[in-house]
C-alpha cells in the first residue's frame, strides 16, 4: 500500500479525485432517476386507466346478472397506436362473481360493508396476470337499479412492461447524456491538469539540465503563485548545500594540509635523529611534541565530524551549565596552575537542552584558548547566569583580545592556525556545538578601543529548562 501511494501519479490522482465523485453521482442518480421516471409513467398512465374505467362504468348496466349494454371498446382505445400494449378488463358483481371480460384477471375483493351511492374509485394497485405483472384500476359502480345485487366492480389492467420500457428509455437517454458530459469533463480536466502541471515539468527539466556541481538559485519569476514557495524552499536548500559544500571543501583542503605538515615535520625529525644531525634525546622530545600536536588535531577533527553527524538530530538530553563549568575547570586546573592564573568561577545552576559531552567540549575549548592567550599571573574565569528566559555562559580572560578583521573569520576551521599553537579548530568546534544546542557564540573585546583588557566568549542560550529540583517541587 505504501508503495502504491509513493508511486502514484499526480495527474491520475487529480483526475480520480474530480471524476470519481461525478461518476458515483451519475450511478446513484440513475437509480433515483429510474424510480422517478417509473413513478411519472405510472401517474400518467394510471389517469388513463381511471378515465377508461369511468367511461365503461357510465355506459353499462346489469340486469339479472347479465350486461344490459355491451362494453364500449372505444373506452379501451384511449391510447394512441404505438404508445401502449394490450388492455385487459374484467367486470364482476359486488360478490366477485364474473360477469364479463377476461376471467384470468384476479378479482378485486372489496372489504366494505356497503357500496357508496356514487361511482367511487376503489384502488389502483399492481397484480399478476398469468406470469406478467400488471397495473390495475378497480372501480365500484353502483347499480342504477334499486337491486344491490346489480352493483358492479370494473377492473382495467395494463402490463407494466411498457411503463418500465418508457422509464428505461428515459433512464438510458439521460445516462447517455451524463456519460457524454463525464467524458467532456474528463477531457477538459486532463487538459487543464496538464496545463497546470506544466510549470512542474519545466522545473524538473531545469533541474535535470543542471550540472551536479551547480547549486545556484532557481528562477521562479514565471512560476505560479502556488509553486513559488516550493521554488523558494529549493533555493534555500541549494543555499545551505552550497555553504555546506564550500565548508567541506575548505575543511578538507585545510585538514589535509594541517595533517600533512606535522607528518612531514615528524619525518624530518626522524631522519635527523637517525643521521646523527641532532642528539637522539633531543630528536625524541621534538618528535613527541609533534606527535602531540598531530594527535590533538586528529582529535579535534574527529570531534568536529561527530558534531556534524549529530547536527539536526533531536535530543531529549539536558545538562547543567554550572556542573559542566566546574568539571572543565577541574580538568584544566593544571594548566591554570602552570601559569599562576587567578581563576574565578561564578556559575548558577542553569539547565539547557543538549548533550553533556558536547557542552563540556565547548567550554573546554573556550577555557583552553583563554588560558593560552592570558599572560601569566593574570585573571580569567567562567560565568554562568540566567538571562530572561534563556541563559548566558561567558568565558573571559585578560589577554590581548581579537582584531576586528580577524573576528569574522575566527569561527572558520583553521582560521586561527597561523596565529596560535593550536590547530585552528577550537572555535570552529565551539561554534558548531553552540549552533546544535540552539545557542549563539560571539567574541567581544573587553575595555575601550585601543585599550583592550581581555576577551569574552559569550554563549547565549535562547531557552533554559527546569532542573530536577524544580520538577520535584
Amino acid at each position: 500500500m505504501k508503495f502504491a501511494l509513493r508511486d502514484r501519479s499526480l495527474r491520475r490522482y487529480l483526475l480520480a479525485g474530480i471524476l470519481t465523485p461525478i461518476a458515483l453521482f451519475i450511478v446513484l442518480n440513475a437509480f433515483r432517476l429510474y424510480e422517478r421516471a417509473l413513478d411519472s409513467a405510472n401517474t400518467a398512465y394510471d389517469r388513463m386507466l381511471v378515465t377508461s374505467a369511468y367511461s365503461i362504468g357510465n355506459e353499462i348496466a346489469v340486469e339479472n346478472g347479465h350486461l344490459r349494454n355491451e362494453v364500449p371498446f372505444a373506452a379501451l382505445e384511449v391510447y394512441e397506436d404505438g404508445f401502449s400494449t394490450r388492455m385487459i378488463y374484467k367486470i364482476s358483481d359486488r360478490n366477485g362473481k364474473y360477469i364479463a371480460g377476461d376471467m384470468d384477471l384476479p378479482t378485486f375483493r372489496n372489504s366494505a360493508n356497503r357500496w357508496p351511492k356514487v361511482p367511487t374509485l376503489l384502488k389502483v394497485y399492481e397484480s399478476m396476470y398469468g406470469t406478467a405483472p400488471v397495473r390495475v384500476v378497480a372501480l365500484a359502480q353502483p347499480s342504477k337499479q334499486p337491486l344491490p345485487g346489480d352493483d358492479l366492480i370494473i377492473q382495467i389492467a395494463e402490463p407494466l412492461a411498457y411503463r418500465r420500457e418508457v422509464a428505461s428509455d428515459i433512464l438510458w437517454g439521460t445516462v447517455l447524456g451524463q456519460t457524454l458530459l463525464l467524458a467532456i469533463v474528463a477531457a477538459v480536466t486532463m487538459a487543464v491538469v496538464s496545463l497546470a502541471l506544466r510549470p512542474l515539468d519545466s522545473l524538473r527539466a531545469q533541474l535535470d539540465a543542471r550540472h551536479e556541481d551547480d547549486l545556484s538559485a532557481l528562477h521562479c519569476a514565471s512560476a505560479p503563485r502556488e509553486l513559488r514557495p516550493v521554488v523558494a524552499a529549493l533555493n534555500q536548500l541549494m543555499g545551505r548545500l552550497h555553504r555546506t559544500v564550500d565548508l567541506q571543501q575548505h575543511f578538507v583542503a585545510n585538514a589535509s594540509h594541517q595533517l600533512r605538515t606535522p607528518l612531514a615535520v615528524l619525518q624530518t625529525q626522524l631522519q635527523s635523529g637517525l643521521s646523527g644531525d641532532i642528539e637522539p634525546e633531543l630528536a625524541l622530545r621534538e618528535m613527541r611534541s609533534t606527535v602531540e600536536r598531530a594527535t590533538k588535531l586528529a582529535n579535534q577533527l574527529l570531534s568536529l565530524a561527530r558534531i556534524e553527524q549529530l547536527r539536526g538530530k533531536p535530543t531529549r538530553e539536558r545538562c547543567d551549565l554550572a556542573d559542566v563549568a566546574r568539571e572543565v575547570a577541574i580538568d584544566l586546573s593544571p594548566l591554570i596552575s602552570d601559569k599562576n592564573l587567578d581563576f574565578e568561577l561564578d556559575a548558577s545552576s542553569v539547565w539547557v537542552e543538549g548533550r553533556h559531552w558536547m557542552a563540556a567540549e565547548m567550554v573546554s575549548n573556550l577555557l583552553h584558548n583563554a588560558i593560552r592567550h592570558t599572560p601569566a599571573e593574570s585573571r580569567l574565569g567562567i560565568r554562568v547566569v540566567p538571562v530572561d528566559a534563556g541563559a548566558l555562559l561567558c568565558v573571559w580572560d585578560s589577554g590581548p583580545g581579537i582584531a576586528d578583521e580577524q573576528e569574522l573569520r575566527e569561527f572558520e576551521p583553521f582560521a586561527a592556525a597561523h596565529s596560535s599553537k593550536g590547530g585552528g579548530l577550537g572555535l570552529a568546534i565551539c561554534a558548531e556545538i553552540a549552533d546544535s544546542m540552539h545557542a549563539e557564540l560571539t567574541l567581544c573585546n573587553c575595555g575601550a578601543a585601543g585599550a583592550v583588557t581581555g576577551l569574552e566568549a559569550r554563549v547565549q542560550f535562547a531557552r533554559r529548562l527546569a532542573g530536577p529540583a524544580d520538577e520535584a517541587s
